[in-house]
Parts: C-alpha cells; structure tokens; sequence
C-alpha cells in the first residue's frame, strides 16, 4: 500500500493551537493528540540501523512509534498481534457477525459519559446473545462472542455500536458441542433479539441514571422504548480463515485512517466517506479543521476503558475449558514456539534486524538506540559509519 500523502498528525500539528482556543479538551484527550503528533519523531527517540553488507553499509534512521491506540500509524501491528492470539480459539462451525447500535437519542448521554453508556452497550448486548443461547428452545448451551466496540460514524458523527462476532453454538452444561438450530442459516430470531436488547440495554439506563441523580426524563423514555431498536447481523462466514480475516477489519479500527485524508490546507480538512444512504457511495466531505478534531476527539475512548471484550467460552478464565472442549471435538491446536526456541532454529530475523531496503540482500543490525530530540548529526549527515557489527 502506498504512504499516504496527507496524516492525521499533521492536522494536529497545524491546528491544535487553534481548536484548543475554542473547545475545552479533557488532559485524556490532550494528551493522546500530543502522541498522534509525536509518532514516528525524532521527540519520541529512535534507533540507526546499519546494512551488514559490505558493498552497501548505508544506514537508516527509524523513529520509535506512540503505541497509543487512537494512532493511525500505530494499529497494523496491534491488529496482527491480536488476530495470532485469536487463531488457538477458533472452531469448526458457522459464525455470525452481529452488530448492536443504539439510537441518536442517546448520544447526549454517551457525550457526557461515555464509559458508563459504552459498558451498559457492551453488557446488554452479550446478555442478549446469552438470553437465547440458554434458552432451550433456540438452543441450551453456553455460548461464547467476541465484542468490538466502534463509536463513530463514516463522517466521524457520534454512533456508538458494537460489532460480536459469534460461534453458531455452545457447550452444553455436560460439555457438549451444540449447532444453533437453524443450519447455520441464523443464529436467532433478530426481531426478537432486538426486543429483548432494548429491554435490557433501557433496564440499566434508567438504573444508572437514577443512581447518579440524573434520570431520564418521561418523554423520552417512552420514545426510547417506542421505537424499533437495531440489531444487525450479516450472512455467516465461509469459514474459521474467513473469520479472522473478517475480524481482522473491525479489531484495531480507529475513527479515520491517513488514507481517507485527501486534502490538508487553508485550515480545512478534506477527507472521504461512505454515503450508505446513497448505496455505499464514496464521498468527499470538507470541514474546518477545528470541527475535524473536534469530531476526532469524540471518539477518543475513556483511559483504560477495554474496546475489545470476550465473553463465554471465548473469555479468559475460561480458555482450558475451551482447550479441553476443542480437544473433545477432535481439534489440536499446535503449541507456538517460544522465542528462545525460535531463535534455536535459526529464525530470519529479530525485531532488531531486517532485509535491507537498499541493497535487498544485506540485513540492517541496530548499532545504536537514541532518546529523544534526534540522533547524533553524524547519523543524520549519512557520514560513513566506522562500527563493527556482530553477526
């Protein structure tokens, strides 16, 4: 993929003094743009590689990453991290993708407290699913789901939803692999499930806002519970491999990509989205830049607040019953190497070194890790380096 010409951090460079003087910004927020604009800077240290290749020596500079996960530049490597840990759960069934939204109504609450309502959306959605799964009528067993929480929309509007991605079965309180009942062609009834959802997610509003002393007033309460809740769910999957690479484009999504920014100047910012309501088409959008990081900011999740939960088998207390469990179902899941082993057998190469992009045959050996404010001048000059490097 090529580099995108125009980043987010760029945006927060040229503009932040501006927005910060006409919107109020929580240290939270503060702080992760300031990462945002730093990434990838000689203000966050780095290291010097050199090529080990004698009829090449160059050498190459490369500045260390924010790892904040609001970053543009810093989610490829999470997300792949993420989806090798999740290839040891997968299991040969069906799998749906659901998605619970909630209406704009809400939005409001969600400005002012988002942790809270993003939690209530988290656990009504999985009480749910788990409502059904242990109904014996649609199934009688214990199911497990992934839930990846997104909030924005393709315009950065405010839309909090969540994305579960779930086995079509469970394990029945004797251990037993159960199918969900409709061949794989549903999980559950969605009319059905969006009542009871709704029920839910409203039952702990209500509850929440009571104990703050803020309740919800009678009039959109009952709009609230008058209206049609959405609950989405998409074909099921061809397969465990189309599963992770589907979930593969939702894990470590961000509000905007670099690559959806097509234009950076005279304090607007120009970037692409997908119209739904006009079939998916794609779209340019303008905004002022401060508006645009305005937008930005809204989705910037509360600290520590976990955006990616497992529930059921799929959860962490209970990973050696779903070990056992798949072992009674006939699958083996092959024990990863340690890294001290895969050094042993002669990996390719460490996190320290790598191919060459010079002279594609060498391997670039770190020979100097630096702090912030920029390496040494020699390394920046490009002035032939005199260092012996070990194999």
């Amino acid at each position: 993929m090529n580099m995108p010409a125009f980043e987010l951090a760029r945006i927060v460079t040229d503009y932040k003094a501006d927005f910060l003087a006409h919107h109020k910004v929580s240290s939270h927020n503060l702080r992760t743009l300031g990462a945002i604009e730093r990434c990838r800077t000689a203000a966050l240290g780095g290291h010097v590689d050199k090529c080990d290749n004698t009829a090449c020596g160059k050498t190459h500079i490369s500045y260390n990453s924010c790892r904040n996960r609001h970053c543009p530049k810093c989610q490829s490597n999470e997300r792949e991290r993420w989806i090798e840990a999740r290839q040891g759960d997968l299991l040969p069934c069906t799998y749906f993708h659901l998605v619970f939204t909630i209406p704009s109504e809400l939005n409001a609450f969600c400005m002012h407290h988002p942790k809270e309502l993003y939690n209530i959306l988290f656990a009504a959605g999985k009480e749910t699913v788990q409502t059904f799964g242990r109904d014996k009528k649609h199934l009688g067993a214990n199911m497990g789901m992934v839930s990846l929480l997104h909030t924005w929309g393709q315009n950065l509007s405010l839309h909090p939803h969540v994305h579960m991605i779930v086995p079509g079965g469970g394990f029945s309180d004797a251990g037993f692999w159960k199918s969900a009942k409709s061949d794989g062609k549903y999980l559950f009834p969605i009319k059905a499930m969006s009542i009871v959802y709704k029920n839910k997610f409203l039952e702990k509003l209500v509850t929440y806002l009571k104990m703050i002393g803020e309740p919800i007033d009678v009039p959109l309460r009952r709009k609230l519970y008058d209206m049609n809740w959405v609950v989405y769910a998409k074909q099921p999957f061809g397969g465990p491999k189309q599963v992770i690479e589907y979930i593969g484009r939702y894990s470590h999504k961000i509000a905007i990509s670099n690559h959806r920014i097509k234009n950076i100047g005279d304090g607007k910012v120009s970037f692409t989205y997908k119209d739904y309501a006009a079939g998916g088409t794609q779209k340019l959008m303008t905004l002022e830049a401060s508006e645009f990081l305005r937008r930005f900011c809204m989705h910037i999740l509360p600290k520590r607040f976990v955006k990616i939960r497992h529930y059921g088998f799929l959860s962490s207390r209970n990973k050696p019953d779903l070990k056992m469990h798949q072992m009674q179902i006939g699958i083996l899941i092959e024990a990863k190497a340690s890294k001290k082993e895969n050094e042993g057998a002669g990996a390719s190469f460490s996190q320290n070194s790598y191919r060459c992009p010079y002279c594609k045959t060498g391997t670039m050996i770190r020979i100097l890790s630096f702090d912030a404010n920029a390496p040494p001048e020699v390394y920046k000059n490009k002035t032939e380096i005199k260092v012996e490097i070990q194999k």
